[in-house]
C-alpha cells in the first residue's frame, strides 16, 4: 500500500514511508516512531491512517544514528539496540526533521496543506515537542516518555495537542505523570486523556501490554481530534 520517499534538509536527507488515502486530495498526518524505528507497526499505523483518508508518512527520525531501523519488541537483543537508538537519539534535531516532515507532505500535491502528527512512546514525546516547535495543526502523543522534563515548552503550543498516558506506564511513573497533568490540564490547547490499570504500549497491537478495547477508545478519540481540527 505504501511507498518510499525522500526527505532532504541542510544536514542530509532520510526516507520516509508514505501511505496515501483512495482520495486525490486529504490532510495529512505524521505518524512518529517507537524505538523500534520505522517497523511493521508503524507502517501498519500509516496504512490504517490512509485507509481512514489521511496521506499519512513515517520519517525515519533514526537516520542520523543508523538509517533504516526495522526492528521488534519481540526479543533482548531488539530490546536492547532499541534502547540504544534511544538513548543515541537527539530530540533536539529530531523535532526539526519532523518539521522538514511536515514541511514535505503539506507541499505534496496530495496534501490539503492541514497537517497533524501521531506519536508513540519516544513518537509521544516528539509528538509533544512537534505541538510546541513546529506549525503542525493538530497533534497526538501517545504514552509519551520524557515529557515531564519538557513542561517548560507548554507555553510555546499553540495549536491543539492530544495526551494519551497510561496511568501504570512502567517508562512515566505517576510522580511524572503528576509533573505532566499539573503542568498541562489548564493549557487552552491540551486534551489530556488516562487510561487507568493500562501500562506502556497498550495502543500497540500484539504487544506485551496491548488492550484491545482502550486502543480502540484510544484510537477513536485520535480519529475525532483529527477529524476536528484537520477539516
Amino acid at each position: 500500500m505504501g511507498e518510499t520517499t525522500t526527505i532532504t534538509t541542510s544536514d542530509g536527507s532520510f526516507s520516509a514511508y508514505v501511505a496515501r488515502p483512495a482520495k486525490a486530495k486529504a490532510p495529512a498526518v505524521v505518524v512518529i516512531q517507537e524505538i523500534f524505528g520505522v517497523n511493521a507497526v508503524m507502517r501498519e499505523i500509516t496504512d490504517g491512517l490512509a485507509a481512514q483518508g489521511y496521506l499519512a508518512i513515517c520519517p525515519d527520525l533514526f537516520w542520523r544514528i543508523e538509517p533504516g531501523v526495522d526492528i521488534t519488541d519481540k526479543s533482548e537483543a531488539e530490546w536492547k539496540k532499541a534502547f540504544e537508538l534511544f538513548n543515541a537519539f537527539d530530540a533536539d534535531k529530531g523535532a526539526e526533521d519532523i518539521a522538514a516532515t511536515i514541511d514535505a507532505i503539506r507541499a505534496d500535491p496530495g496534501c490539503t496543506g492541514k497537517v497533524g502528527s501521531v506519536g508513540f512512546c519516544l513518537g509521544g514525546k516528539m509528538a509533544f515537542l512537534t505541538a510546541a516547535r513546529t506549525d503542525c495543526d493538530a497533534s497526538v502523543s501517545y504514552y509519551g516518555v520524557g515529557i515531564e522534563g519538557l513542561t517548560g515548552e507548554a507555553e510555546k503550543i499553540q495549536r491543539p495537542l492530544m495526551l494519551h498516558i497510561a496511568e501504570e506506564d512502567q517508562f512515566v511513573p505517576k510522580p511524572a505523570q503528576e509533573i505532566i497533568v499539573q503542568a498541562l490540564k489548564n493549557h487552552p490547547q491540551v486534551t489530556i486523556h488516562t487510561y487507568a490499570g493500562r501500562d506502556h504500549a497498550f495502543a500497540r497491537p500484539g504487544g506485551e501490554h496491548y488492550d484491545e478495547a482502550d486502543a480502540k477508545l484510544a484510537g477513536g478519540r485520535t480519529l475525532t481530534f483529527f477529524a476536528e481540527h484537520l477539516g
